[in-house]
């Protein structure tokens, strides 16, 4: 039984895969939302090196490489994975289909982090990070919902970063 949207839901629901855009990418094994989530013991917590979200994506992305190579192959693989088409309503044009992160202020959005809820949010608080959000645990934001292992490794995250400070 499918489910209809409405357009709002449909938009934020469609955002969230920003969030997790790299990291789904790399299949199941390398996705960092899962069982496989650990805090660097040694390695202090730099809110400014992680994503809006807290996550650092792989430096190896197939949608990151496929945007700095400018490869229409792999762009088409993302934008397939990534269901572009029925999140956005957006043909694909390899123009318009490419991620270089979150936090690159020297390139252009990519379609799916520009509607990144969570993004949004942290900008609009003046933060670099989830982990410096006094309501962090109280968010709602469908990336934790939909993720609640990886809420439970930011929050952690986040308490060893004020630990540290």
């Amino acid at each position: 039984m499918t489910k209809k949207l409405k357009r709002r839901e449909f938009l934020v629901k469609g955002s969230c895969a920003g969030i997790a855009c790299c990291a789904a990418l790399m299949g199941p094994k390398g996705l960092c939302f899962g069982n496989t989530l650990q805090l660097p013991d040694d390695e202090p917590i730099d809110p400014k090196a992680l994503n809006y979200c807290g996550y650092q994506c792989p430096s190896d992305c197939k949608f990151l490489q496929a945007s700095l190579k400018n490869d229409t192959e792999l762009k088409k693989e993302a934008y397939q994975l990534w269901k572009i088409k029925e999140k956005y309503n957006i043909d694909f044009d390899p123009e318009t289909i490419f991620c270089f992160g979150c936090k690159n202020e020297e390139k252009p959005l990519g379609v799916v982090v520009k509607h990144c809820p969570v993004r949004q949010c942290v900008i609009s608080k003046g933060l670099d990070c989830c982990i410096e959000c006094n309501e962090l645990s109280e968010c709602k934001k469908e990336l934790w919902s939909q993720f609640p292992d990886f809420k439970q490794y930011v929050m952690e995250m986040q308490k060893k970063y004020r630990r540290e400070g």
